[in-house]
């Protein structure tokens, strides 16, 4: 494993869960961090709590694609290069197809979606003019399976692994990697997005019973490895179950 010191990487939705853990567990190995996400309040004490780190914030919706290039902008005017995009972001209000919530499947569309191909959009010119670059995006086992009452969400997740697989494809000879982290369940406040009270708590009860859930700082170490790995080796694809977890 290649060291992950003086590494620029930016994390979009990095206020809460795996992004946060995820920018705790890279500013503790000496990466310099560029962090965007919604709630600027979470980024600030998230920066405020890491007093030795190379770390910059900024707010950032990732369905806007200016904010994620102001986040690519910050990373090159302070440090002259991106190495690592990690598009983080993501929401899952959860339920039947018969209950026609258009609004819900629109946030899946514009934050799932459109924010991945938009943190890639933002980066890609940079990396591959540097002819470096290393592309991460937060999948879920939902990108791999279909289930009831996740119609939505799974299909945004199945969308998220052919965009990185086309994109690996398209670029791997710019000397692109790219690598989606497909958990399964982890104890985070994903639940929260879940508007139908019946599935959120059911989530809720299943991701914190012990020994199912996942925690972020295990997805946020399986983030680390994949970056550390070196340039000649692409880690395409991490699946990452509880080992109790049925689907």
């Amino acid at each position: 494993m290649t060291s992950l010191k003086n590494k620029v990487v930016i994390i979009a939705g990095a206020s809460s869960g795996i992004g946060e853990a995820t920018a705790r567990r890279l500013a503790n190995e000496g990466a310099k961090l560029v962090i965007g996400a919604r709630r600027e309040e979470r980024l600030k004490q998230l920066v405020a709590s890491l007093p030795d780190a190379e770390i910059d914030y900024q707010a950032a919706d990732v369905s806007k694609p200016e904010d994620l290039e102001s986040l690519a902008k910050l990373a090159v005017d302070k440090y002259g290069r991106i190495d690592v995009m990690f598009n983080n972001a993501g929401v899952m209000p959860t339920s039947n197809l018969s209950e026609v919530r258009r609004h819900e499947w629109q946030q899946m569309l514009d934050i799932n979606i459109m924010g991945v191909l938009n943190g890639i959009a933002a980066v890609l010119p940079i990396m591959k003019q540097q002819q470096s670059g290393h592309i991460i995006a937060t999948d879920s086992v939902a990108g791999h399976v279909v289930y009831p009452g996740s119609a939505v969400y799974c299909g945004t997740k199945f969308a998220v692994r052919a965009i990185m697989e086309g994109l690996r494809q398209e670029e791997r000879e710019n000397n692109i990697r790219t690598t989606i982290v497909s958990p399964g369940a982890v104890d985070t406040e994903l639940y929260q997005t879940i508007n139908d009270p019946g599935t959120s708590e059911w989530v809720k009860n299943n991701q914190r019973t012990p020994g199912l859930g996942l925690t972020s700082e295990q997805i946020a170490d399986a983030v680390a490895y994949a970056i550390g790995t070196p340039e000649s080796v692409a880690i395409n694809e991490l699946l990452i179950r509880p080992t109790k977890q049925s689907i």
